[in-house]
């Protein structure tokens, strides 16, 4: 049922009276027949009425809103989740501009599972859900890089665009291409393989990025013992690899508490303008997704009622089928089948005390940085300032140290620390450290080893001490960074985080709940730069110890040069090109006349190789 109101005479007292009591949508029109606004009500007569009886206690954008109103529309429904509903499609429709515009999340980027024969999986910023089944959005493009390469690494996934109908397959119109030849691809356009076999890789990988691990593993697991008692081993050990990546990939996830199984998790915190949201999916025990945004208010729009909307809205966009939320103010109306639960106790609590610590960071940090652009300054230390607010420490932290451990099958380890002054790299403070006491690859003992040396050394030296360590890697380095730091008697007096690579958490000293700084933030592009850093540096280090070794090794090979001579070789002379280009008898320094003139007939021989 829908009611007009005319534009000319519009006067509300002769409206209100013939308002229904139901629930409904209603709309209201500018002078210009424009929607301006859209909105619920569980009794439309009440609703309305309130807009034009109780003007006083209004605040000024309502005001203005009222004053503006011609004509006003409304459809009686039979719910108030019924009205959610459509009022959701409809302000996507026409985006009035008094209301808050429910937004796709067009700037992040989705994976999504194409709607065709034999589909394929694919990153986008744009949704068309005629094109295909979406799932994100991902707030971290490289959490959804990573997660895209392990599918392609778990199932032999076609990356091309034919046309993959059963006609054109049975007509023979295409040839299998490279990726087919390298054993990415099982050449379905030739007919190589069915659809039936393709949809169930396909039905695994939807349970995946729903965050449902275990079918997968079990699927993958039941083949391997298949393999293994037809003795084809080789098989076999395939999907044992494949086990494996997704067990790791899983394991990387954060775990609160593997007896919480399927829930959402939202909490709100709101100021006259801005509402801030954050929004955690478990599964499992496991966070799979994390996101905080703002959302500006247009009027002074009930706080139960905004987040209400938008659990609708992520619910919707993250395919979420959990039967229970979480959240840290009663929502405004109950979804169908799903139970709305405030925890005051227990790991639930711990649940949203976490939504809440990163939401209340979010604000804050969208505050500082609102601040700094106003107050205008040194941009270098409107991110320190930034950085230290969100870590929230004692002091400006101008100097920075950074610790990574590279090494490749546990050869050649090598740990490195990168050094920042005033937010930029000084290259001159960097250090290489190479294990001592650690055998194998051995991460967390690694970097107990290397903390504890660099800052024993620098208590030594009475040299100044770091504003902030950063360590790479999760709760277990940072543990391990810790115990150094205690057994020289540091602990407390340096704060420390650790930053994990695939959802960029920042972990505390004896915090079990990670931060989850906004990922355009300055301060964690700060810390990104750092983690980044320290990695390059280290693993230039490791390739250029590996690279040393090597040619040791080379030269020892040769009759008469053993391990200290072939030392003494690379340490006066750097690299093999440079030994040959010096002068022979330099070379004859340290090896004698005698063994020169093979050592130069050598080198040639392995550049020419190398060339």
């Amino acid at each position: 049922m829908t009611i007009f109101e005319s534009m000319t005479d519009f006067n509300p007292k002769l409206l209100l009276p013939t308002l229904p009591e139901d629930p409904g949508v209603y709309r209201y029109f500018d002078e210009s027949d424009t929607i301006i606004y859209i909105g619920k009500a569980k009794n439309l007569k009440n609703r309305i009425s309130s807009y034009f009886t109780n003007q006083k206690n209004q605040d000024t954008k309502t005001r203005r809103l009222v004053q503006q109103i011609r004509r006003v529309e409304f459809t009686i429904v039979h719910s108030e989740f019924d009205a959610l509903l459509l009022e959701n499609t409809l302000i996507k429709q026409f985006q009035p501009k008094y209301n808050i515009l429910l937004r796709d999340d067009k700037t992040y980027p989705f994976l999504c599972l194409t709607k065709e024969h034999f589909p394929k999986l694919i990153s986008t910023r744009r949704i068309d859900h005629q094109a295909g089944t979406y799932f994100g959005p991902f707030a971290n493009p490289k959490s959804m890089n990573a997660l895209l390469e392990l599918l392609h690494q778990l199932y032999p996934l076609r990356t091309c665009s034919l046309a993959l109908k059963p006609a054109n397959i049975e007509q023979g119109k295409f040839k299998v291409c490279l990726e087919y030849h390298i054993g990415n691809c099982k050449g379905p356009c030739e007919g190589l393989q069915s659809e039936a076999i393709y949809l169930e890789y396909i039905d695994s990988i939807q349970h995946i990025l729903k965050g449902h691990y275990q079918k997968p593993k079990n699927y993958f697991h039941e083949k391997m013992q298949n393999a293994a008692g037809r003795l084809a081993f080789e098989e076999a050990q395939e999907y044992k690899e494949k086990w494996q990546l997704l067990e790791n990939y899983q394991a990387k996830s954060t775990v609160v508490n593997p007896a919480i199984h399927d829930v959402d998790v939202f909490s709100i915190v709101s100021d006259e303008q801005v509402a801030y949201i954050n929004f955690m999916k478990v599964i499992n025990g496991t966070i799979t997704q994390s996101q905080t945004w703002e959302t500006k208010k247009k009027l002074n729009e009930d706080e139960s009622d905004l987040l209400t909307m938008l659990i609708w809205e992520k619910r919707e966009q993250f395919q979420s089928e959990a039967k229970e939320i979480i959240t840290n103010i009663p929502m405004a109306l109950e979804f169908k089948g799903v139970k709305n639960t405030i925890p005051a106790m227990s790991d639930k609590k711990k649940l949203l005390d976490m939504s809440l610590k990163n939401v209340l960071y979010f604000k804050k940090e969208k505050a500082d940085r609102k601040a700094a652009e106003e107050s205008g300054g040194d941009r270098k230390m409107r991110v320190l300032l930034t950085l230290k607010n969100d870590l929230h420490l004692t002091q400006l932290p101008k100097h920075i140290e950074c610790f990574d451990n590279s090494n490749l099958q546990g050869t050649n380890p090598v740990s490195a620390m990168v050094c920042f002054l005033n937010g930029l790299p000084a290259k001159k403070e960097y250090r290489l450290f190479t294990p001592k006491t650690v055998e194998g690859p051995n991460d967390f003992a690694t970097m107990f080893e290397v903390v504890t040396r660099r800052y024993k050394r620098l208590l030594e030296e009475e040299s100044e001490l770091p504003n902030l360590i950063i360590v790479d890697g999760g709760k277990g380095q940072l543990s391990s960074a810790c115990d150094a730091l205690k057994a020289i008697g540091l602990y407390g007096k340096i704060p420390i985080i650790g930053i994990a690579k695939r959802l960029e958490e920042i972990y505390f000293p004896e915090d079990t709940l990670p931060l989850y700084i906004d990922k355009k933030s300055e301060s964690l592009k700060l810390i990104q730069r750092l983690r980044d850093e320290a990695h390059r540096f280290g693993i230039t280090a490791h390739r250029n110890k590996r690279s040393k070794n090597f040619i040791v090794s080379q030269l020892e090979e040769m009759e008469g040069i053993g391990k200290l001579t072939a030392q003494k070789l690379l340490k006066q002379f750097g690299t093999t090109r440079n030994m040959l280009d010096a002068p022979i008898t330099e070379l004859e320094k340290v090896i004698g006349k005698a063994k020169t003139p093979a050592l130069i007939s050598q080198l040639k021989i392995w550049l020419d190789e190398k060339n």
